[in-house]
């Protein structure tokens, strides 16, 4: 199934977790961060992303307990320049505060900071 399309069935059929987290992710409801959802990147599919920060948060099942799969393709979006968090269902459902807290720590430390300002005659003004 072509990405996009299996994305937008993911997005109809989210589990009771990632309904919890979405319900706090989503319209910029944390502290006005801009999440995506269900999001194609490269040849995967993460549960939910923020491209500013580039944090990853995937909601993982039993299924995903000591996955080959899952740690091969965490290290191909490492490689890209994320970091990815991953929360057992129960805890996203459990613990949400938690779960919350942890993602908007990992926000303010990957948010990249701004370039500091060019010095006076640098920035095409001239000198008084």
């Amino acid at each position: 199934m072509e990405p996009r399309s299996f994305a937008k069935q993911l997005r109809r059929n989210m589990t009771d977790a990632e309904h919890r987290l979405w319900k706090h992710l989503r319209a910029h409801r944390l502290d006005g961060q801009k999440f995506r959802r269900q999001q194609p990147i490269g040849p995967y599919i993460v549960d939910f992303v923020h491209f500013g920060a580039r944090v990853i948060i995937e909601a993982d099942g039993g299924q995903h307990a000591q996955s080959s799969r899952d740690a091969a393709r965490d290290a191909w979006l490492i490689r890209q320049g994320f970091r990815v968090l991953r929360f057992w269902n129960d805890e996203i459902l459990l613990h949400t505060d938690t779960v919350l807290e942890s993602v908007w720590k990992a926000l303010r430390e990957g948010a990249p900071s701004p370039p500091p300002p060019l010095p006076q005659g640098e920035r095409g003004e001239q000198p008084h």
